[in-house]
């Protein structure tokens, strides 16, 4: 077993040439409301799920993004209630949300 069941990645990448980035879809708000359910449902800590910034993860096109590891499964969302809706159903339950899976061929 890994040290954590779960790691996530949120990509905060602030671009200052006015290209497209993650920071300009409330990244932050994300990663910040992530962390906070998980910590509320007890999954934090080792053997649980780890909530990471992250740079750019080349993805920008289908930002905001984010990552959960060891699956590989790669999101976007809109709203605190798509972050509350991983974390409940992946996080919390195993079953990644269909609905919010980022494309496979989106990249920069």
């Amino acid at each position: 077993m890994s040290y954590y069941r779960h790691h996530v990645f949120f990509c905060l990448n602030q671009r200052d040439n006015g290209e497209a980035s993650c920071s300009q879809h409330a990244a932050q708000d994300g990663f910040a409301r992530c962390k906070a359910k998980v910590k509320e449902a007890g999954l934090m800590g080792p053997g649980g799920v780890r909530v990471n910034k992250a740079g750019c993860l080349d993805r920008c096109a289908g930002g905001p993004v984010a990552v959960v590891y060891p699956e590989g499964t790669w999101y976007t969302y809109v709203d605190e209630q798509d972050i509350d809706e991983i974390v409940e159903s992946h996080l919390k339950n195993g079953q990644p949300v269909e609905r919010l899976l980022l494309a496979p061929d989106v990249g920069r």
